[in-house]
């Protein structure tokens, strides 16, 4: 299959007139445009985003254990840009978040998840968000090996609250057994977050959300990762979870460090009501999650094209650097070589754009 494109973005630049080959989903030529393509695309092509943090979609959560749910979160945000995905979990009882993980797994092997997530148990009761208090508990080495292997390799991320007895310890072994460590729901200090980081962990969880306050007298984790350059931060840019301000400070400083995330909930692509999110009752409304007990924000209902547009219009950023925030960054992050780059060998997964819009999912 030949794709003209009136312009793609292409090892870190915008290029015009490009022609794909594609054979088997695979893209196997780059060159100059076509005489005769099979399918001709007038706006821009950028690679399928990356999602590397999300709980669900089109008013079901990743916890299902129902097929067509897992099916529909997953077109919902494919139909909005998102062709590769982490499906994230929040912090249930041990023995359920098994069972979670397990029926996740043949998801995971098929390729149609990238990877799963565990944002929790072992985080902050202090930075719990809208995870359920009575479930948090401190990391244990056994119980973590237990949960790698009911995951048989499908787990690709987890996040720790560094502070935690154990925690250390735990990202140490995470890290050696190829688990992506992100660190987060945490009022952990600086000298802490530094023991993390040497420990192996390379993520942090929606900065700002879940962590304290830039403090310019006492370091904290929030001022340490912003400084370190071994962290990619993960920031929800929905103009609620981080007002434009603060989300101009690591976009404007650190570009090169920040990955949007969606951290979307079941509301996403769905109406305003009552939902869930793990054991916990939340209010949607204007499209804003709350836990009802706390009032604490419950995830997101934003959808990643929404992030592209905003980064685009609000934070002015071109589209190659809008690319490398949603697509390129998070999958070398995720350490995923098929995804985030329009390149010989990828994944023929393409999202068009036109005057800093989100246009269309293509997946070929």
């Amino acid at each position: 299959m030949i794709i003209n494109a009136a312009a793609a973005v292409i090892d870190g630049e915008l290029k015009e007139s490009v022609s794909l080959e594609i054979h088997d989903g695979i893209i196997a030529e780059i060159r100059t445009t076509h005489p005769a393509p099979d399918l001709t695309i007038t706006g821009t092509l950028l690679p399928g985003f990356v999602d590397m943090h999300c709980h669900g979609g089109s008013g079901f959560s990743f916890s299902s254990k129902e097929a067509n749910e897992i099916d529909s979160i997953l077109s919902l945000h494919q139909l909005h840009g998102t062709t590769t995905q982490l499906a994230s979990l929040v912090t249930e009882p041990i023995a359920e978040l098994k069972n979670q993980i397990r029926f996740l797994a043949p998801y995971v092997h098929s390729g149609k998840i990238a990877g799963i997530h565990l944002e929790g148990p072992y985080l902050s009761h202090e930075k719990c968000g809208a995870h359920n208090p009575s479930f948090l508990r401190e990391p244990d080495l056994a119980e973590i090996a237990e949960l790698l292997e009911v995951g048989e390799g499908t787990i690709t991320m987890v996040t720790i609250a560094p502070e935690l007895p154990g925690a250390i310890a735990a990202i140490e072994f995470l890290a050696s057994e190829g688990v992506i460590v992100a660190i987060g729901h945490s009022a952990a200090s600086a000298a802490i977050t530094k023991e993390a980081i040497d420990a192996g962990a390379s993520v942090v969880t929606h900065f700002y959300n879940g962590l304290p306050a830039l403090d310019h007298r006492v370091p904290n984790i929030t001022s340490h990762v912003l400084l370190e350059p071994s962290l990619t931060l993960e920031l929800i840019l929905d103009g609620l979870h981080v007002s434009e301000e603060k989300a101009s400070v690591p976009l404007n400083l650190i570009p090169q460090r920040v990955a949007l995330v969606s951290d979307a909930m079941a509301a996403a692509g769905s109406d305003d009501g009552a939902y869930q999110i793990g054991s916990l009752a939340v209010t949607v409304k204007d499209g804003k999650a709350t836990v009802d007990s706390t009032g604490s924000l419950a995830g997101s209902t934003l959808t990643l094209d929404k992030a592209f547009e905003r980064l685009v219009a609000v934070h002015k950023y071109s589209l190659p650097q809008a690319s490398y925030a949603l697509s390129t960054l998070p999958a070398r992050t995720l350490g995923i070589n098929y995804a985030g780059e329009i390149a010989i060998g990828s994944i023929a997964d393409f999202v068009e754009v036109n005057n800093g819009k989100f246009i269309k999912t293509h997946r070929m």
